[in-house]
């Protein structure tokens, strides 16, 4: 899918780098949103993570911080972009590498990057450079 004229590409975000993202604080910060801010996007949260990354800035960040990510969703900082289909498709990903403990929720991000351009923005090199050379994707940063 092309994006519009005169704007980014696009970025599918996983919950490290949304985390890192988020937390000035986080080693990866700098780095990450070098990433992030190279294109306009659209940036894309896939329905998988938001649960997933409510829960851990709550935990790490605090319920101002969960509550604010929640209120950029909802003003539409991010695209929410949830498709029955990557759930399946997430599922058979994670079922394939589950020697792997990839989750159901990486498998999702994978599942709905590959179907959106390839392009996703994560830390967990581990998990993504072993699916990367099977499912067509550009890991970044």
């Amino acid at each position: 899918m092309a994006a519009p004229e005169g704007s980014g590409r696009l970025i599918t975000l996983d919950t490290s780098g949304l985390l890192a993202l988020i937390d000035r604080r986080d080693r990866n910060h700098e780095r990450v949103l070098a990433a992030y801010d190279a294109d306009r996007g659209p940036h894309v949260v896939p329905a998988a993570v938001v649960g997933e990354i409510a829960y851990m800035l709550d935990q790490d960040l605090g319920i101002r911080v969960a509550a604010s990510f929640f209120l950029d969703l909802a003003s539409d900082l991010y695209e929410l972009d949830c498709e029955e289909a990557d759930l399946e498709r997430g599922a058979r990903i994670a079922l394939r590498y589950e020697s792997l403990s990839l989750g159901l929720v990486d498998g999702a991000v994978i599942a709905c990057a590959a179907r959106r351009g390839g392009r996703v923005l994560t830390l967990d090199r581990h998990h993504f450079d072993v699916v990367a050379r099977e499912v067509d994707l550009e890991i970044l940063p």
